[in-house]
């Protein structure tokens, strides 16, 4: 009997060890093409380190994962590792990636001169989040658009996001290829506007359905 009463105790251990590991946040700053170490650390880890943004989101705001794997609105990206995003609306629902954030870039005010944005830009600095992103679900994506991901300031608050109508070579967010099936992958890129030279956007997050009203807080621009 007290075999079996160790054998279950380690047994237990052992799945609370894998449960844990299901949990994907944390936070990355970038300067321009040199990503920063992780800022913020999962709900009940050790406490975020020196590089965080101060204001980084924790506890229920650095939302853990729903489904096993599978990241919640809210969640802020570690660079260079997968999180597993549902794309479940329009003609793609049931559709899965995997998106990796792989740097943050400060960008020039002069990059948005060109845009039409007047006013809007006024003393705004631009900054490229680069991520990858992987379908890994069994639907084909073809020339589905993919714009789930949002910046973080240093002090932890949302950065503007910027879309650009037209084709921007700093930042290309294009829709995925045709054939985009199980298995392909696309880089990609997102804009977010820090307001000021002396303010940086310092992390990204899953903003969840880009497609919902409430989740969309970004200026257009035409290209």
């Amino acid at each position: 009997m007290r075999t079996i009463s160790m054998r279950r105790s380690v047994l237990a251990t052992v799945g609370l060890a894998v449960v844990g590991g299901l949990a994907l946040t944390g936070c990355e700053s970038g300067d321009e093409a040199s990503p920063a170490q992780p800022a913020a650390s999962a709900p009940g880890s050790a406490p975020a380190t020196s590089g965080a943004p101060s204001g980084a989101p924790t506890g229920d705001s650095a939302a853990p994962a729903g489904a096993p794997g599978t990241a919640k609105p809210g969640q802020v990206f570690k660079i260079g590792e997968a999180a597993e995003i549902p794309y479940d609306y329009g003609d793609f629902k049931g559709s899965r990636l995997a998106l990796t954030v792989t740097a943050i870039e400060q960008g020039t005010a002069a990059d948005l001169e060109g845009l039409n944005l007047g006013d809007k830009a006024n003393g705004k600095v631009p900054y490229y989040i680069r991520f990858t992103v992987k379908n890994i679900g069994t639907t084909d994506m073809s020339y589905a658009s993919v714009g789930h991901v949002k910046g973080l300031l240093g002090d932890g608050s949302e950065a503007q996001s910027l879309a650009v109508i037209g084709r921007f070579e700093k930042c290309k967010q294009e829709s995925m290829p045709k054939g985009f099936a199980n298995g392909q992958s696309q880089t990609s890129c997102a804009i977010a506007l820090a307001p000021s030279a002396q303010t940086k956007v310092a992390g990204a997050q899953y903003a969840g359905n880009p497609y919902n009203a409430a989740n969309r807080s970004e200026a257009i621009a035409w290209k």
